[in-house]
């Protein structure tokens, strides 16, 4: 038989291979190739995680209307995570928080925070449609919740403005769940500016002054069509005209009433009524209520 002997070259490379193969298998589990421990968490998913439960539990709160609670849970949260999916929702339901508070100023600066950093989120209907909710609500106080307010006898500028933000969430999300509401309270709304403007209206013509009392009543005529008040502001302009001396202009409003409202004997409009009826919105003003959508009300 013959004998082998020791061969030290072979024996090296062998030690090299296996030294070689330990260093691979120890670069794997460094790089992580073999999965990271238990232990190891990415920070992000972690952050992530805590959001989501701080949302939820803060949802939950405003969902059972411990409206405190939720919110310090919101803030809470915008705090910690002011980016990240959880973020700008919050900070959604946070200004409905608010609003529920009566806090409209900090409501208002969420939202239209909200509108500027998330143009495209699906829920900018719902962000414009509380907006409005929000500033109509602006002119409130805590007399109003217990004693029955009369919003035309205010400062109708939040008025206004929530009409117009009605307004364009009709014309900008047609196809909104909120489109409906948003158009009921514009008819609200256009109602109570429009009786504002008829109370100016007759406090001019009770003082003589019947330029002012005709321009408030051409501006009811021009920008509050098919309100429930349209009848006596077409009746004060008529008898502005008449106090004026400008019987060409008086007759022509008389016309106007005449085409739209029924007149009393000699086709003379009568005072009591127009104070009292309400519009039917016919003729040219039905045409153009109907192509805005706001045709409300309905002759007996």
């Amino acid at each position: 038989m013959k004998d082998y002997m020791f061969n030290p070259s072979v024996s090296i490379w062998r030690l090299t291979g296996i030294i070689t193969i330990l260093i691979c298998l120890t670069g794997c589990s460094v790089f992580g190739l073999f999965g990271k421990d238990d232990e190891e968490i990415d920070p992000e998913i972690a952050a992530d995680e805590t959001a989501a439960k701080l949302y939820n539990q803060a949802h939950s709160l405003l969902v059972s209307r411990e409206i405190s609670a939720a919110t310090e849970k919101f803030e809470l949260l915008q705090a910690r995570y002011p980016f990240g999916r959880y973020a700008s929702q919050a900070q959604l339901e946070l200004a409905y928080a608010y609003r529920l508070q009566s806090n409209t100023d900090l409501a208002l600066d969420n939202i239209n925070r909200f509108i500027k950093l998330n143009p495209q989120h699906p829920n900018i209907d719902y962000a414009y449609y509380m907006k409005g909710l929000i500033t109509f609500d602006s002119g409130k106080n805590l007399i109003h919740y217990v004693i029955p307010r009369d919003p035309s006898n205010n400062d109708p500028t939040s008025l206004r403005e929530a009409f117009d933000i009605f307004s364009l969430v009709i014309e900008k999300f047609p196809d909104s769940n909120y489109a409906d509401d948003a158009q009921s309270r514009m008819i609200y709304l256009r109602n109570e500016l429009a009786e504002y403007e008829l109370k100016v209206a007759r406090f001019y013509m009770q003082r003589g002054a019947y330029v002012a009392s005709a321009n408030r009543a051409k501006y009811i005529m021009e920008n509050y069509q098919g309100a429930e008040v349209m009848p006596e502001a077409v009746y004060i302009l008529e008898q502005a005209y008449l106090e004026l001396g400008i019987s060409d202009l008086a007759k022509d409003t008389n016309r106007v009433y005449a085409q739209n409202y029924q007149t009393g004997k000699n086709g003379v409009i009568d005072a009591e009524y127009a104070r009292e009826k309400r519009s039917c919105a016919e003729g040219l003003w039905n045409i153009t209520l109907e192509k805005l959508r706001l045709k409300t009300y309905y002759c007996n």
